[in-house]
């Protein structure tokens, strides 16, 4: 079970967007840790199992994933673990929508993150999941 290992925020931002995908093709490219780097900007395309766990190459160094487990309401939570040691979870799920889905980004402000620092995240989520709806809605040109 995953949990958050920093204090409690006030702000937060819900970030979506629509998918022209259904749930399952969605859930199924987005639970996968090997597919990570081909949306998430912040990882630099590097990532294996090392001792059983996910490890990413970032611009940060080197990041554990550890995602929920597999599960059928969409969840997909994972938890990324600094080399510092530092903990944080980022919340996400895929919900279905007609013959789409939605993705969402729960994205909470970090105690040691500046209000135009926690700006600048939600900018590079909706980047991230913008990429991700590119990815995934051409795949099925």
């Amino acid at each position: 079970m995953l949990s958050r290992k920093s204090k409690p925020s006030s702000d937060v931002q819900h970030i979506s967007l629509s998918i022209k995908r259904s749930y399952n093709e969605v859930y199924k490219f987005t639970s996968n840790p090997a597919n990570l780097p081909r949306w998430v900007e912040g990882l630099t395309g590097n990532i294996s199992q090392v001792d059983g766990e996910w490890v990413a190459e970032s611009t940060n160094g080197k990041i554990k994933v550890r995602f929920t487990d597999p599960n059928p309401y969409g969840v997909l939570d994972h938890e990324m673990e600094l080399e510092n040691g530092y903990n944080f979870t980022n919340v996400l799920r895929v919900v279905p929508n007609e013959q789409g889905c939605e993705i969402i980004f729960t994205l909470f402000r970090q105690s040691d993150k500046s209000k135009s620092e926690f700006e600048e995240d939600g900018k590079m989520v909706e980047a991230d999941l913008a990429k991700l709806k590119n990815i995934l809605e051409a795949e099925r040109s």
